[in-house]
């Protein structure tokens, strides 16, 4: 990838190893790590890896859809919020898309139920192949059912 994407400071995208074809995220420049909604968090062994399960709402403000998901963990950190608060997280890697380019990107799991984003998109996946208008919106795609 030689161009640099132009993105808006929200932005639909999917996570597709994850079963999400379409999820609102917000486009924090501020958080270092990408989070995602997760609740019903559960560890397990899969083949002797640490593998983790959860349940998530995928759209904004509508809880009545679900989706399980199952990840390998990759690590397990401390993460402090924007309040200050801070949160043990599994960090798991997954394959995001984003208008038509694909790449992996490592994301915290935390109950985002009631914030506005059900994703936070942190400037880590960003680099080196984004930038933000902070003045648009959904400039790859309609923002719509996410």
């Amino acid at each position: 990838m030689n161009e640099k994407i132009m993105i808006g400071w929200r932005e639909t995208l999917s996570l597709p190893a994850l079963g999400i074809p379409k999820i609102n995220a917000k486009i924090d420049t501020g958080a270092k790590t990408s989070c995602l909604h997760a609740f019903k968090v559960k560890a397990f062994k899969k083949e002797g890896i640490q593998w983790v399960r959860f349940w998530l709402h995928p759209h904004q403000k509508d809880d009545s859809e679900i989706v399980i998901c199952e990840a390998p963990v990759l690590d397990r950190r401390i993460v402090r919020n924007s309040g200050g608060y801070e949160e043990k997280r599994y960090v798991i890697r997954t394959e995001i898309k984003l208008g038509t380019e694909q790449w992996p990107i490592d994301i915290t799991l935390t109950n985002r139920e009631n914030m506005a984003f059900r994703m936070l998109l942190g400037r880590t996946a960003m680099r080196p192949r984004i930038i933000v208008d902070p003045d648009a919106s959904f400039l790859l795609t309609s923002g719509d059912n996410a």
